[in-house]
């Protein structure tokens, strides 16, 4: 029953209002009015990518989908330098397969699967306690398009909208994933 649910969510596109300026958001709602906390310290304010195509995912260390790094760091290599960031956002909402601290994390995604991306510190992207970009693209986007689990992918444009999102059983290499994105960087002139 699960397996069929999950895979009803695999790719849920997202048609929204028209697009609006990285330096509206704020005012607009878009993305680029939130910050996370980088894994290293410091804020890592979403404005400080404007023009970029971000795809933001929310991770754990001891997942089935771990190996999903892999994929997100090939992805991230292909298309950096044609505007795309990978943010990841640690988080230990799903079966408590992030335990780790900061420092542990960011080591072992390093480590193991070469992550040269951003990485968030650990952040809460479910439920009351959602960090407020999580809150916001549940509200942008609908309950169903909310994480269900670890590595669950948001596309935002270079204009700061959310443009899709994609359960956690697409992979980061997947055709339907790399159109999107590809999309998305045509759309910002890259």
């Amino acid at each position: 029953m699960m397996k069929k649910f999950f895979a009803a969510l695999a790719f849920v596109p997202v048609l929204l209002a028209p697009a609006v300026t990285w330096a509206q958001g704020a005012q607009s709602g878009n993305a680029a009015q939130f910050t996370f906390e980088a894994i290293d310290g410091g804020a890592m304010p979403l404005s400080q990518f404007a023009g970029k195509v971000l795809l933001v995912v929310n991770t754990a260390s001891f997942c089935g989908y771990t190996r999903q790094y892999e994929g997100l760091q090939k992805l991230f290599e292909r298309y950096a330098s044609k505007g795309l960031v990978v943010i990841g956002v640690p988080s230990n909402d799903f079966g408590e397969q992030e335990p780790k601290a900061e420092r542990e994390i960011a080591s072992f995604c390093q480590g193991a699967f070469g992550v040269t991306f951003p990485l968030t510190a650990k952040q809460v992207v479910k439920g009351q306690g959602a960090h407020p970009f999580y809150a916001w693209a549940k509200t942008v986007l609908g309950e169903a398009a909310a994480p269900r689990w670890n590595f669950h992918k948001y596309l935002i444009g270079a204009d700061g909208r959310l443009a899709a999102a994609f359960a956690t059983q697409t992979e980061p290499l997947d055709p339907k994933l790399v159109r999107a994105v590809e999309g998305e960087l045509a759309k910002s002139g890259r």
